[in-house]
């Protein structure tokens, strides 16, 4: 379902009477008689067919006059797995408004990252979604604000600026209508305050969700200044519109099937009004709206990726909190091995990032951005000339704009501009795809990884390859699957959690 008119009253109000949970995120319920929207497992009394409307978005169901439910919390579901499956205008610019393109540069600068016309894209997200640029970026304001005002003791300025409201007022306003509660009504009574400019938050994520196997992944490939990690957390720098900024998150298994999950994220900001894009950045490292009931169903009959995914189920796509840098390590880790990757990356850290203060041991440094690497000498960098020169010719055209990698401009578009530069290939250009782009259909048939995957798992590699197309448009996960089998644990598991298989 990507759209309002695909919304089929039937089919979703199916997925409301059996409180179906992976549906939450995709649509919302109103409920004409109550005036309140909830995701569809809402466990309340299932309404009457003719008293509810079925909505895409939070924002569509608060336009139309409708409060956010206090019992499911509809607002805080993950968001739809159809904007990076079809990765179409109203999806990309979904994902800009969570970053907060709109509370930074309004609705002009969330379209020109778009690509269309401030008027032609607020068709596009009225269409689809059923709220233009301005009320979905007010739906996630709010959302953020109501996860700040339970489970911080910021004061409540703090808290409007921190979410992107412009004032006090406009925040209390806004609290009211969505959710007919004040804010210190919502908050009630709780104790403990945390430190200035910490904020400890929840990402939902459906499930199941293979936690560990994401961690392992993330720590297998740590560059030294810039991330570290430990027995079931992973933390790392985020360079952020207003200042610098640490995430640490606490990543476990989630095996249960069709409920929603939590990843605990605990940020260290500099300027609490970049709370929005840091809570954006780490849901994306973490994959949070994958829909893993839809990619095993795809791959339940495959003799090759069927059993990898049962052997671990709701394995993610680790995503990124900054396209730029997911590039530059691309291109530093062509042709060598991980840990030679995350070496010489490491390097470039400590001679070109910029140096932070943290409260978490081994996190030192911002990665280097494209501008600074862009005017870096290659033949100084500390790798082959060939490739030193690709990525300055890839620093300078991400610095200029010729490439974005925020995941606004249509991917194809990416791709191309990628392959344009030198030293830059196919293998390069998809990975970028996959990682920076969120692009869950990728798939490397040169890579020796995957040829190593299958033949160690009995299968002969090129017929597999043949035959990749099946697994379209979940190839990402595929690739992820096969990759898995060669990945080692490399963190240790939390006191008292069993590191077996699954």
């Amino acid at each position: 379902m990507s759209g309002v008119e695909k919304l089929d009253r039937e089919s979703c109000y199916r997925a409301v009477k059996s409180r179906d949970r992976r549906f939450d995120g995709v649509f919302y319920t109103a409920v004409r008689t109550t005036g309140i929207y909830c995701r569809p497992s809402c466990p309340a009394r299932t309404p009457a067919f003719h008293n509810v409307t079925f909505h895409q978005s939070a924002a569509a169901a608060q336009a139309a006059g409708y409060r956010a439910c206090k019992r499911c919390l509809p607002d805080a579901t993950p968001g739809s797995p159809d904007w990076d499956v079809a990765a179409t205008a109203a999806g990309r610019a979904m994902r800009l408004i969570a970053d907060g393109v709109v509370d930074r540069e309004g609705v002009e600068g969330l379209a020109e990252h778009v690509g269309y016309t401030p008027r032609h894209l607020t068709r596009i997200l009225t269409g689809e979604l059923g709220a233009g640029p301005l009320a979905l970026a007010r739906a996630r304001r709010a959302q953020t604000a109501r996860v700040l005002i339970e489970t911080t003791d910021l004061t409540y300025a703090d808290i409007a600026f921190a979410a992107g409201f412009s004032s006090v007022r406009q925040f209390n306003v806004t609290i009211r209508e969505v959710y007919a509660a004040t804010p210190t009504e919502l908050r009630g009574r709780r104790g403990g305050r945390p430190a200035t400019g910490t904020v400890t938050m929840r990402l939902a994520v459906r499930t199941p969700y293979a936690g560990r196997a994401l961690l392992d992944f993330l720590a297998h490939h740590l560059v030294p200044g810039v991330e570290t990690a430990g027995p079931g957390w992973y933390a790392r720098t985020l360079d952020l519109p207003h200042g610098p900024g640490t995430v640490r998150l606490d990543i476990a298994d989630a095996l249960e099937p069709g409920t929603t999950a939590f990843v605990s994220a605990t940020f260290a900001l500099t300027d609490l009004r970049d709370t929005s894009a840091a809570v954006e950045r780490a849901r994306r490292l973490v994959d949070a709206d994958c829909d893993p009931l839809a990619v095993a169903d795809h791959f339940a009959g495959d003799p090759v990726i069927g059993p990898l995914a049962r052997a671990t189920p709701g394995l993610r796509v680790p995503g990124q909190v900054d396209g730029d840098e997911v590039a530059v390590r691309t291109v530093i880790g062509q042709q060598v091995s991980v840990a030679g990757a995350c070496t010489v990356t490491g390097r470039l850290v400590a001679e070109h990032g910029r140096p932070v203060d943290t409260a978490i041991p081994g996190l030192t440094h911002l990665f280097p951005d494209a501008g600074t690497l862009a005017g870096v000498d290659p033949e100084r960098l500390p790798m082959p000339r060939a490739r030193g020169r690709a990525l300055v010719a890839l620093c300078q055209a991400l610095a200029s704009g010729t490439v974005a990698l925020d995941r606004g401009p249509d991917r194809d578009d990416v791709r191309r501009a990628l392959l344009e530069l030198p030293g830059i290939g196919p293998w390069t250009a998809d990975y970028v795809a996959m990682r920076a782009l969120a692009h869950p259909d990728v798939f490397l048939p040169t890579d020796i990884g995957v040829r190593n995957a299958l033949a160690g798992l009995g299968h002969d590699p090129a017929s597999v390859v043949a035959r990749s197309e099946s697994w379209r448009p979940w190839r990402s996960y595929a690739l992820m699957h096969l990759w898995n089998t060669l990945m080692p644990p490399v963190t240790p598991a939390p006191a008292g959690v069993d590191r077996k298989e699954n």
